[in-house]
């Protein structure tokens, strides 16, 4: 049942971006507020589509020591970027943007960052003369779907959006490449966490930089894999203002150690033959587990989706994220990770209106849904 999901979220997304093609606009080479937007599920450019050439600066924040863990602190830097328009419709235009990871690995095809940037051409939220701008990651399985889906969403409400092939996916893992985010190299998995964690922070420097962008209004929304590296990145970025972790968590070797599919149960075998624990494994991810770092999220705006019956990142991991993150919005779901497929489509609005409404909203209620039994027993609604 949740492929069929996914295939539909697929045509979803297919039917969000694809709408009637109007005028083409005008690229400007410098990069001026023209309504850009790029890439669709494909890779395949406009024909005749100029690739653009750029180069953006990473400015640390005067909080990067102070504020940000040591595995994920960027030196000054400037960076080259290529543009090339891939997509238009009447609200939108995606391009394709590649700038190199800041945090390279032994592997070329993961150096190169893919950036999906779904530019709008409608009027910014509250007719700004800026809109906020949120990067967007996918879920583990390599399904991207879901994640453009969002930012098709986004930029058709004004919010400029660009999604993210985190490290050892699509583009970035060689042909034939048997090469995973998660794998039985366990040191590698969590390298490549640190990894995905710098490249965002490079994409959110580079969309501070767009003369279209409000710089005060920056996000990372993500789903599962991507709600855990969203919240690492709204924790250690202090330029980060805003998120949205869906199926997301915190308690890193504790979703590791459980999680029930069969890949992981395998990885698990073998880190035992090799004579290694739990112990070892909570030492190892300590420094990536959002946990670490979630005291920084408070004073944040955020807003977590959770499944109540989640069977990968258990509903006791999203709780410890969520107190520890101060208690913000949380939206209860009756649903497990897989089943949570049927209930993502419509709560992307929910997603969506968070970004648009921005910091001046009324307060949201602080839980919603049907916590878990030890939630609702010990928290109460409030």
């Amino acid at each position: 049942m949740p492929g069929v999901v996914w295939g539909l979220l697929s045509v979803a997304f297919v039917l969000t971006v694809d709408g009637p093609k109007k005028a083409a606009v005008a690229l400007e080479p410098n990069g001026g507020s023209v309504a850009e937007a790029a890439d669709s599920s494909t890779n395949a450019s406009e024909p005749g589509a100029a690739l653009i050439r750029g180069r953006a600066r990473f400015i640390p924040s005067d909080r990067e020591t102070t504020e940000v863990g040591e595995l994920f602190r960027l030196g000054p830097a400037e960076f080259d970027y290529t543009m090339k328009k891939t997509r238009e419709t009447a609200d939108l235009t995606v391009w394709r943007v590649t700038f190199p990871s800041p945090l390279p690995s032994p592997l070329p095809e993961n150096n190169v960052v893919p950036l999906d940037y779904f530019a709008p051409k409608v009027p910014a939220p509250g007719g700004a003369d800026r809109r906020p701008a949120v990067v967007v990651l996918h879920i583990l399985g390599a399904d991207f779907a879901l994640s453009r889906y969002l930012c098709a969403r986004l930029a058709q409400r004004g919010v400029a959006a660009a999604f993210l092939q985190l490290p050892y996916y699509g583009d970035r893992r060689p042909p034939g490449g048997d090469q995973r985010f998660l794998s039985a190299d366990i040191e590698r998995s969590v390298a490549a966490m640190r990894q995905g964690v710098c490249d965002v922070r490079y994409a959110v420097a580079w969309l501070a930089q767009r003369p279209e962008v409000d710089p005060e209004r920056l996000g990372v929304a993500g789903i599962s894999l991507g709600g855990i590296i969203s919240s690492l990145v709204a924790a250690n970025d202090p330029h980060v203002r805003e998120g949205a972790f869906l199926l997301a968590g915190g308690g890193l070797d504790d979703i590791l150690w459980d999680m029930p599919e069969r890949e992981a149960r395998l990885y698990k075998r073998k880190w035992l033959e090799l004579g290694r624990t739990k112990a070892d494994l909570t030492q190892l991810t300590s420094s990536y587990d959002p946990l670490t770092y979630a005291s920084r999220l408070k004073g944040k705006r955020l807003l977590m989706i959770a499944g109540n019956v989640d069977e990968v990142v258990p509903a006791e991991s999203a709780q410890r994220l969520w107190d520890a993150a101060g208690r913000p919005p949380i939206r209860w779901l009756d649903c497990g990770h897989y089943s949570a497929a049927a209930y993502l489509l419509p709560e992307m609005r929910n997603v969506v209106e968070f970004f648009v409404e921005g910091p001046y909203a009324p307060p949201r209620p602080p839980i919603l849904g049907n916590p878990p039994p030890p939630m609702s027993h010990s928290i109460g609604r409030e």
